[in-house]
């Protein structure tokens, strides 16, 4: 089940809405003053990969370009 994050446009909270599959998404309703006007925020999400194995991101190995620090967007995984 996914997790929408909004903005209301009445008075600018943000909350999070875990949508079941049969929820009508046009239904959402702010929490803190019950708007139904609201933005739909872009989110972003990570996920770890674990193979048991060192993968050299933190040295800088992995071969992928790197972003402040790591693999961009987790890449290593993907080598």
């Amino acid at each position: 089940m996914p997790i929408f994050e909004y903005t209301c446009k009445d008075c600018n909270s943000d909350y999070e809405i875990l949508h079941k599959t049969k929820e009508n998404k046009d239904d959402v309703v702010c929490p803190k003053c019950k708007s139904k006007k609201h933005i739909k925020l872009i989110s972003s999400f990570s996920s770890v990969i674990s193979s048991g194995s060192s993968s050299g991101c933190e040295s800088g190995s992995c071969g992928m370009p790197q972003m402040g620090g790591g693999c961009p967007g987790g890449m290593c995984g993907l080598n």
